[in-house]
């Protein structure tokens, strides 16, 4: 293994993160024809898991929708959501009234803080093709000081969202600086919203054969690559099969240089926060005391309630890419 190199290790359903991060999941689902209700024909339902379909071995997963795919109504408290959408589309509905339809290279930012209820859902839209949807899911950790920070969501349209590209390559500036490029702002609680944590999260498409250079970082950065398309890449001397991450030395000039496919990489880097982590599924704490007032929190306020129709809500089938924030603002694309 080259010097570059720290870490190498397969990609599985979740994939392993450094502090700051928690998670890491890259969702690919090649939904069929939707339905009025914008869900799969109900015939395709039978014999599926609903409510816990997560069979690596189907081209597509209902997740816990047992209707439409995806997560309905869940609490989330003291990390942070960062939900890239590259195909098909993301309904968003939380219990501060915030609500959201996105995709086709969004993003969304969500704060989560002192706790909210939110539902992810992905609505068929199609009803006369398939309905692909690729996204990523990160978690992205709170600091102790922001554990119990006001909830706040944030869209980063893919129209903003700075785009590098070169020759051979396109990298995606969803957090941070890519040499001279700068990403939107993350929200204002976020480690990422202090420029010295060096938070970044990149998309990275190298075209069959071509190569790219990563800007280096400074010493006690975690740093980690993840290739999930193509065929292999090369680092140095090394030879890297689809299908695996890495984590990196972040002082090191990386080099990456795809095989004989198009290659897909993400890359997470930041400071770690050096807390520790008390954690019970979507509640993240920093003691298991914190974690007791947590789950005593929610259940005497259910986080403020839930103010739509369905646990797994979804927006009208005409309706477009918007976003309407907690003080009613509505933003359409």
């Amino acid at each position: 293994m080259s010097n570059t190199i720290i870490r190498k290790f397969p990609l599985g359903f979740q994939w392993q993160t450094q502090d700051p991060f928690l998670f890491c999941v890259h969702h690919l689902d090649h939904f069929p024809e939707g339905t009025p209700d914008l869900g799969p024909n109900p015939e395709l339902l039978k014999g599926r898991p609903l409510g816990g379909d997560f069979d690596p071995h189907q081209d597509w997963r209902m997740y816990h929708g047992q209707t439409i795919p995806g997560f309905p109504a869940h609490p989330h408290v003291g990390f942070e959501t960062v939900t890239v959408v590259n195909q098909g589309f993301c309904d968003h509905s939380d219990s501060l009234g915030a609500a959201g339809r996105f995709g086709l290279g969004d993003t969304q930012w969500m704060t989560a803080g002192s706790g909210v209820q939110h539902c992810e859902m992905f609505p068929l839209l199609h009803t006369d093709k398939e309905n692909t949807l690729e996204l990523f899911q990160i978690w992205l950790n709170l600091p102790k000081k922001s554990k119990f920070a006001d909830p706040y969501f944030k869209m980063l349209w893919h129209e903003d969202i700075p785009i590098i590209i070169t020759e051979k390559a396109t990298v995606t500036v969803i957090a941070g600086n890519f040499n001279d490029i700068t990403a939107l702002a993350p929200p204002p609680d976020s480690w990422a919203s202090e420029p010295e944590n060096k938070v970044a999260i990149w998309s990275i498409v190298i075209e069959a054969n071509g190569e790219i250079r990563l800007p280096k970082a400074e010493k006690g950065i975690n740093r980690s690559i993840y290739f999930y398309e193509g065929d292999e890449i090369s680092i140095e001397t090394e030879t890297i099969p689809k299908n695996f991450g890495m984590d990196v030395n972040p002082e090191a000039d990386i080099n990456l240089k795809a095989g004989s496919k198009v290659a897909k990489l993400l890359v997470l880097q930041g400071a770690p926060i050096n807390e520790p982590v008390a954690q019970q599924g979507p509640f993240v704490m920093t003691t298991q005391e914190e974690l007791q007032k947590a789950f005593s929190q929610f259940r005497l306020t259910q986080f403020g309630g839930w103010p739509w129709p369905y646990p797994d809500n979804v927006h009208d089938a005409e309706k477009g890419r918007f976003a309407k924030y907690p003080d009613g603002t509505v933003i359409e694309k």
